[in-house]
């Protein structure tokens, strides 16, 4: 099957759900089909290789050892196909029984779909789905693994292109994890965590990352923790789908209940990569105030944004002796006044070791301009009581409302923070002390990198070319505004 073939094939099964279900709620459904399809038609593989290699023998062919997933009698994707008639019933006990049957591996993991509600799915719709799925042969021989996981991270980005504003909420532009993850260098046998993992494509590209190489990547360790159920379904499915067994990922609020613990105490990581949920309100501000995992080591962030919970999160979390993290917020964590004291005991702990200012639209679905935040728990003697400023605002391509990162301006910025260099108007090695003396901590990066003046002035089309644009923006904005306040039961 080629990569188009297996696209449209994915994809076509999403215009079946089209119209009867919400397009933010496909996932919920197609992913677990998707992967429910792949177990049983690898476990059929399995099966006859074994058969093939016993030369016959049945009760050998069946034995545990030979399949990497446990499917239960009356259980396979063929005997829920087999019924015609409340087929979701039998559906979700297939689901379950799988789930019980791999319980270390797979609990929770099709997540808690409504099979059963006819309102929603009604049997015909779902013969439809499995007729659709039946098309195909998902073995290793027919789909490796390779090609497998890059239709699933296919079928992400495009949930995500179809789920509006809540895109944001299980995806991360996968460029900019690329960016994150040169700066970061993952190497084999680390423990890489993501405390709001979504659908895991940060953690899975610091594995493709060492594959690219020609690294050993399956001694990686990688950890995740995600609030939403289904969302951390997806991303352990992701694992699955890209075969990689090495990691945990959890579910669950980090902020109120971290769950990935050492010794009663939270677990410490090599590296650290995050996008978390940026200016959360509702979160448990008192419980952090007082927390018993000490992650207020900087004091208690403002109940009207959790920023600087998460980021404590991440600096308690990293391992003392090297670890490093980068994650991605917006510039307001850079400068917010309400947060002043917590940037500056950050600043003279010699935590951060660069900003990088990235250009709009890389938040998903969003115009916002976005930046990332490096920290380093024990910088290299040279880069010591400093921090390198690297404006990459202008090293984006953008199409229509979609942005994201060519190579070439993922190795630009890249290579300024690793090369620790000034370059004019694009970056600027400050020293922390000048930092918290002349601009009292603040972390802006246009306050620090500036241009060098030679910049051409933009023709009269341009100009009008950006005011249509940011027109289009702001009425896209205001009707994400909209939907939002009617979500929550507010008419306007």
């Amino acid at each position: 099957m080629t990569q188009k073939q297996l696209e449209d094939y994915l994809w076509g099964a999403a215009n079946i759900l089209r119209g009867m279900i919400d397009a933010a709620d496909f996932k919920q459904y197609i992913f677990p089909l998707l992967f429910f399809k792949r177990i049983s038609d690898i476990w059929d593989e399995e099966y006859e290789e074994a058969l093939e290699l016993s030369d016959g023998d049945l009760d050998y062919a069946m034995f545990r050892e030979n399949h990497r997933f446990q499917i239960p009698e009356e259980c396979h994707w063929k005997d829920v196909r087999a019924v015609s008639v409340d087929i979701g019933k039998k559906l979700q006990n297939a689901l379950r029984e799988i789930e019980k049957a791999n319980f270390e591996l797979l609990h929770d993991v099709f997540g808690d779909a409504q099979w059963t509600n006819k309102r929603r799915l009604s049997d015909e719709k779902l013969i439809d789905l499995i007729e659709h799925f039946s098309e195909m042969n998902l073995t290793t021989k027919n789909v490796p693994h390779d090609l497998m996981g890059d239709g699933y991270e296919y079928l992400i980005k495009k949930f995500a292109d179809d789920s509006g504003h809540t895109a944001a909420e299980f995806y991360t532009n996968r460029t900019v994890v690329e960016l994150m993850t040169r700066i970061t260098n993952p190497q084999p046998g680390e423990s890489v965590y993501d405390p709001t993992c979504g659908s895991g494509g940060i953690l899975l590209n610091a594995a493709l990352y060492l594959k690219r190489q020609g690294k050993e990547y399956r001694n990686l360790k990688l950890y995740g923790q995600e609030l939403n159920l289904i969302t951390s379904a997806i991303a352990r499915m992701n694992m699955f789908m890209h075969n990689i067994d090495e990691f945990l990922i959890v579910q669950g609020d980090t902020l109120d209940k971290p769950q990935i613990l050492e010794n009663d105490e939270l677990k410490k990581f090599d590296v650290i990569m995050a996008n978390p949920p940026y200016s959360i309100k509702r979160w448990s501000q008192e419980k952090f105030a007082n927390d018993p995992f000490g992650r207020n080591i900087w004091g208690t962030p403002p109940q009207g944004c959790a920023d600087y919970g998460f980021q404590q999160h991440i600096i308690k979390s990293l391992n003392p002796k090297k670890g490093r993290s980068v994650s991605l917020w917006p510039h307001g964590v850079l400068f917010r006044d309400a947060e002043a004291s917590m940037r500056k005991k950050m600043i003279e702990e010699d935590l951060v070791d660069a900003v990088i200012g990235l250009g709009k639209n890389l938040f998903y679905n969003s115009s916002m301009e976005s930046c990332l935040l490096v920290c380093n728990m024990n910088k290299p003697k040279e880069r010591k009581g400093k921090i390198i400023f690297i404006d990459g605002k202008d090293e984006i391509r953008l199409e229509r409302s979609d942005a994201y990162l060519k190579d070439k301006h993922i190795k630009r910025m890249a290579d300024a923070y690793w090369n620790f260099k000034d370059e004019d108007g694009f970056s600027k090695v400050m020293t922390s002390k000048d930092i918290l003396k002349e601009n009292d901590g603040n972390l802006s990066v246009q306050l620090h990198v500036k241009t060098n003046g030679n910049e051409q002035t933009k023709s009269l089309e341009e100009l009008m070319s950006e005011s249509k644009s940011n027109q289009i923006k702001i009425e896209t904005g205001f009707k994400d505004l909209i939907n939002q306040l009617n979500e929550i039961g507010i008419d306007i």
